[in-house]
């Protein structure tokens, strides 16, 4: 996926603030679902939905006003109730800006863990 810096997304240091980074990486993997044919929407209908349960993020390097960044993601694992991805980002130069792993749990309307659907399961391990 990629996306283009504005000035919205830096701070007064004029580098991209480092929460932004995450929204960077949700929408990547929102990306990520849409290419395999997984809608979150029909998920939710569903009852289901993931969550982030732990977020890793390595700064390597600084993101500036006008930057097309790409955000890569890969599954890392997949199992009974986990998603664990790998990203990262980098700039138009091809220079590593962000390398991240967030580990999501598939959960209920309750907000308990639940299986991930096998229709799910081989969606998410198309290539």
């Amino acid at each position: 996926m990629k996306t283009k810096i504005y000035y919205h997304d830096t701070d007064c240091g004029g580098v991209v603030y480092y929460a932004n980074y995450l929204k960077y990486l949700e929408e990547a993997r929102t990306e990520f679902y849409a290419e395999r044919n997984i809608s979150m929407k029909e998920l939710i209908a569903r009852g289901h939905h993931f969550v982030v349960a732990r977020q890793e993020i390595d700064y390597k390097a600084p993101a500036v006003y006008g930057d097309m960044l790409e955000v890569s993601s890969k599954i890392l694992e997949l199992s009974g109730v986990k998603l664990f991805f790998a990203h990262e980002i980098k700039n138009q130069e091809g220079r590593l800006i962000v390398q991240a792993k967030t580990l999501l749990v598939f959960v209920d309307k309750g907000l308990k863990p639940a299986a991930i659907p096998e229709d799910i399961k081989k969606k998410l391990e198309q290539k």
